[in-house]
């Protein structure tokens, strides 16, 4: 009877933190949604909001020692509609889908460098998910596909909300849109930040520092987030020429 009911608890799975999942999930295709209805502020939004609840599942899971190879799994599920698909059919709708008034050669431009993208971040989580516990902890390789979202994403809000068209900008957001996932595959070094401990105790000014992020956030959100995460998807790049530039001082010398 009792190995019964054990294989029996085996066979569920732990509820909390796939509803994280699933709420993320729901972002991502809330923000498809929304973008088909030219909102695309709310598409944007909700692709952040999708970031935040996927940050939270896996902290919760551990926290609740209610890790799963079910939950990993559902949440690459979750982060590709939410990071690939999203982002790809919201930049397509806002500004890629204009090119076709151009010439019908651009026009398959447009959708093929949504593809590109979408198909980086497919690539990107599959080789995550099998390099998982082989790779230092302390770097991705390559960039994040919640990152990318949010470099593509936030060049949608931030044109949005300053009233800038995507047919203006369509050959740059094509540009942005294939250099986010070309970057998502590449081999190049992003720090995770996963080595930062936020349990052992930190100066004041730490805490002066965070007040002061959330408040230039709230001044302008799309703007914020939008730099911040830019200037990321820039620091693989820039690290990797530092260091090459290192070795063969170091080689000379």
């Amino acid at each position: 009877m009792e190995e019964d009911k054990e294989q029996k608890r085996r066979r569920g799975i732990y509820l909390l933190p796939n509803l994280f999942t699933t709420a993320a999930f729901f972002a991502g295709f809330y923000a498809i949604v929304s973008a088909m209805n030219d909102k695309f502020e709310h598409a944007a939004v909700a692709v952040f909001v999708a970031m935040v609840l996927d940050g939270l599942d896996g902290r919760v899971a551990r926290l609740t020692k209610t890790q799963s190879a079910f939950g990993a799994e559902y949440d690459s599920l979750a982060d590709l509609a939410s990071f690939g698909l999203a982002p790809a059919l919201v930049m397509y709708e806002w500004s890629l889908s204009s090119l076709v008034n151009v010439s019908w050669q651009l026009g398959k431009l447009g959708w093929l460098g949504a593809f590109i993208y979408a198909v980086a971040a497919a690539l990107r989580l599959a080789r995550f998910n099998i390099r998982v516990g082989s790779t230092d902890k302390r770097y991705f390789q390559g960039l994040p596909s919640p990152s990318a979202a949010a470099v593509v994403i936030g060049m949608v809000w931030v044109c949005f909300d300053a009233g800038i068209p995507g047919a203006d900008v369509a050959y740059l957001a094509l540009a942005l849109t294939v250099i986010a996932g070309l970057l998502m595959v590449s081999r190049i070094s992003y720090y995770s930040f996963k080595d930062i401990d936020f349990q052992n105790r930190v100066p004041f000014f730490m805490l002066l520092i965070v007040v002061l992020i959330l408040v230039f956030v709230t001044i302008d959100p799309p703007v914020a987030l939008f730099g911040c995460f830019f200037l990321y998807m820039l620091s693989g790049p820039f690290i990797s020429v530092l260091r090459r530039v290192r070795k063969r001082s170091q080689r000379t010398e």
